[in-house]
């Protein structure tokens, strides 16, 4: 008992705790703002300067699209609360597990590796050798093991719902557009799932039409509660901020879901709208980056296309939320102060 109680106090001493919340909540939610702070900082830039026809900006883009693998692994390892020689290991180790296995790769190999790392740094004398050595070998190896296997799967799965989305446009619409709506709301990263997923195409644009159902609709629905500041919060940055709230009164979460319902099919079935960018596709509206990678799909720029993207993303969200949550309001489902955030 004494040595599993010591055991346990290392662990502990070292912040070594094994949870579901830690490794799927707020690693992977780190995870997604290293993805923005390179790939999709990159695909911003590049499609800025592809329009521009700015050869220096897409060069730029270039590098940072180029340093997504480190840039995720930092950032998990910051979440992880990486001691600084781990976390400049943990580079190495991301651009060995993107390559291998891809972002969820990444995660899984980042994690072990940060974890392990963290268990050796400072143990020694041997510090500023021993802590890189085992964090990228660590990390490598399970990159190495489970790398091809991760990458087979979630492409495959990615495959199976893109193109289920291009056969069934309408039921897979809704489907598509409310499961990766409600991801976004939810503490987890939409925006990680949809790049593990390398959901483009249709499914990718049915998922660009949940999140900006969930975002532009709370904004809106709370206006009266969160004027202004709401609507930049919520719309330009995340849903998310609702969470509290809808575990106090989940009924909340109807109509911005009910409105994403009804524009997930009709940006497949009427605007045949895609995203071009598998991140931006779990993105929304926050920072316009959803819209921007749907611009960056190849032959967008038609009329019909600009008229599908605003009505999708941000003027049928806006109209049918409020519309949904009328009669919630008047059951008394929805009370005033219900949405209500502390901005």
């Amino acid at each position: 008992m004494s040595e599993k109680k010591s055991f346990r106090n290392f662990l502990e001493k070292k912040d070594v705790r094994i949870s579901a919340k830690r490794y799927f909540i707020d690693a992977m939610g780190s995870m997604a703002m290293g993805l923005f702070a390179s790939l999709l900082i990159g695909t911003i830039l590049d499609t800025l300067g592809d329009k521009l026809a700015w050869e220096w900006l897409v060069t730029a883009a270039a590098y940072a699209s180029g340093v997504t693998g480190p840039a995720m692994a930092v950032a998990i390892g910051a979440a992880l609360k990486a001691p600084p020689l781990v976390l400049y290991s943990l580079c190495a180790v991301g651009s060995a597990a993107n390559d291998l296995g891809g972002p969820l790769c990444t995660l899984f190999a980042v994690i072990v590796a940060a974890e392990f790392g963290k268990l050796v740094s400072k143990e020694t004398k041997l510090d500023i050798i021993l802590t890189p050595v085992v964090t990228i070998l660590s990390g490598v190896a399970v990159a190495t093991l489970i790398g091809p296997g991760v990458s087979w799967l979630m492409s495959a799965l990615g495959d199976l719902i893109m193109s289920a989305t291009e056969l069934h446009r309408f039921t897979m619409g809704i489907a598509v557009s409310v499961i990766v709506g409600m991801v976004l709301t939810l503490p987890i990263s939409s925006a990680a799932i949809c790049f593990t997923l390398g959901l483009v195409g249709l499914a990718g644009g049915a998922a660009t039409a949940g999140c900006c159902a969930q975002m532009v609709g709370f904004a809106v629905m709370s206006f009266q509660e969160n004027r202004w500041g709401g609507i930049l919060a919520q719309g330009l940055g995340t849903s998310m901020l609702q969470m509290g709230n809808i575990v106090r009164n989940p009924r909340i979460w109807i109509p911005p879901t009910l409105a994403s319902a009804v524009t997930g099919p009709i940006a497949t079935c009427v605007f045949s709208m895609e995203n071009g960018v598998a991140v931006a596709s779990g993105m929304g509206t926050c920072g316009l980056v959803g819209p921007i990678g749907v611009m960056a799909t190849e032959g967008f720029g038609t009329l019909w296309s600009w008229v599908g993207l605003i009505a999708v993303c941000v003027v049928l969200p806006a109209i049918l939320t409020p519309i949904f949550a009328w009669p919630l309001r008047k059951w008394g489902w929805i009370r005033p102060g219900d949405l209500k955030l502390d901005l």
